[in-house]
């Protein structure tokens, strides 16, 4: 009893001392989030890359659009069926290893799409992909639950995730200059095959790394004071005990399957994601599509809207965390990409008006993306956070199937991607009215 007492006592009295508990999460966020940025910046060049391969890839293994946008979309089968036992895995076996094994494997095979030489094994190798890099993405988000209190999650996810739009900054000039240099066949490969092989052997790399750089957990962290673990650790359990003293909290995997609320949260991630994967993986396409023949230049141009995207993501982020505000930080933003894909479509004989339309797309939907995860993170505790953040990335990510494949069908049928764009709005607008049909208190933290 009296060891208990003096173990919780300092705690408490850590958790007093504010200067304490900002320094450890200082340390914490400059510890963990530029190298989780790091991994998810290359995740996210994997997940893309492939829609500048397509700039060359489709005539040299004579691919039709839907056949290209059924390999990008078919990752995800793979993605959402492993989703949910990749990330009970990393509960179990800890979230240093299991990240570690997954970027070793996502990596190898990224690389080895520089082998395909037909829909089959473009087929395959992208199933395959998708089936190892599942548990990446809401893994980071439960291990980072794990360090940060819901609210700290808005600019922390933020920070997190504006790797997606810097890796559009970096990696569409990069994409675009490895089709261009290696377009004369060096070493027997195709400026297409020399993009996967030197985008994913980086990732093999940083997953070797993974073992050294990061902490299973606050309490593994030697890098913290104890003090600083102290009152970490305090803020965590209060964020914990009032989440469980809330009667919308959600406690167990069993109780996130019956739960309304998680299939809506599904619902809304996958009408955001339906306009991120149109955008990731057909801006360089539509890009071209304007006229712009040269890839370098498409890879330039490629890059403002992502440019403006990570801006605007940390300042949406900010302005949650200060608020406590979540509904309108995700549907805002949503409805600001809607009205760039219509700006989009109307105008998509006019160059400049149809750049506008993209950078408020990219911007409205990569920040609605970012700012929907401290939703369900709010009402999921601890022991349903793994399985249910696992589901709802599961059921969101469909939409990385539905939508390349949608919008290669319809260019295929009509000559154009406007009438795709007309639907994706659609979805858009849809899924920011159901933000709003989220209760205030269920979220706001």
């Amino acid at each position: 009893m009296s060891n208990s007492m003096s173990a919780g006592a300092p705690r408490q009295a850590a958790a007093a001392d504010p200067g304490i508990l900002e320094r450890g999460y200082r340390k914490a966020t400059l510890r963990l989030i530029p190298f989780i940025f790091v991994c998810y910046l290359f995740n996210y060049l994997d997940r893309v890359n492939v829609g500048f391969a397509k700039l060359e890839m489709l005539d040299a293994l004579k691919l039709s659009e839907t056949v290209y946008g059924l390999g990008a979309g078919i990752f995800f089968i793979g993605y959402v069926l492993s989703g949910v036992p990749s990330n009970l895995i990393l509960h179990k076996l800890g979230a240093r290893r299991w990240i570690a094994v997954m970027m070793v494997l996502w990596g190898a095979l990224s690389a080895a799409m520089m082998t395909v030489s037909s829909p089959a094994s473009f087929y395959v190798l992208r199933f395959l992909t998708g089936v190892a890099e599942a548990g990446f993405f809401p893994g980071i988000v439960f291990y980072l639950t794990n360090w940060f209190p819901s609210q700290k999650r808005g600019q922390v996810m933020a920070l997190f995730m504006s790797a997606i739009p810097v890796s559009g900054v970096v990696g569409g000039p990069l994409s675009g200059w490895m089709l261009a240099h290696f377009s004369a066949g060096q070493g027997g490969l195709a400026g297409w095959q020399w993009l996967f092989l030197l985008q994913g052997l980086p990732t093999v790399l940083l997953g070797i790394a993974v073992l050294f750089m990061l902490s299973d957990g606050l309490r593994q962290a030697p890098w913290l004071k104890p003090e600083e673990k102290a009152a970490m650790l305090a803020e965590l359990e209060a964020d914990e005990a009032s989440r469980r003293a809330s009667a919308h909290a959600v406690h167990s995997f069993s109780a996130v399957l019956r739960n309304g609320h998680v299939w809506m949260m599904g619902l809304i991630y996958f009408s955001i994601q339906m306009g991120v994967y149109a955008i990731n993986f057909w801006l360089p396409s539509i890009i071209k599509g304007l006229g712009v023949a040269n890839a370098t230049t498409v890879g330039w141009l490629s890059a403002i809207p992502y440019l403006f995207a990570g801006v605007f993501m940390v300042v949406v982020g900010r302005s949650a965390d200060a608020r406590r505000e979540r509904r309108w930080h995700v549907s805002g933003p949503m409805f600001v990409a809607l009205g760039g894909l219509l700006l989009a479509a109307n105008f998509s004989s006019n160059i400049a008006v149809v750049m506008v339309g993209l950078v408020l797309a990219t911007m409205g939907a990569l920040s609605a993306l970012s700012m929907f995860w401290p939703l369900p993170a709010a009402f999921l505790g601890s022991a349903a956070a793994a399985g249910g953040l696992a589901l709802i990335n599961s059921l969101g990510q469909v939409a990385g199937f539905v939508s390349p494949f949608l919008v290669g069908w319809i260019k295929d049928a009509t000559g154009s991607t406007d009438t795709a764009l007309y639907i994706l709005s659609t979805v858009m607008l849809v899924g920011a009215f159901l933000v709003l049909r989220i209760p205030a208190r269920l979220v706001n933290r």
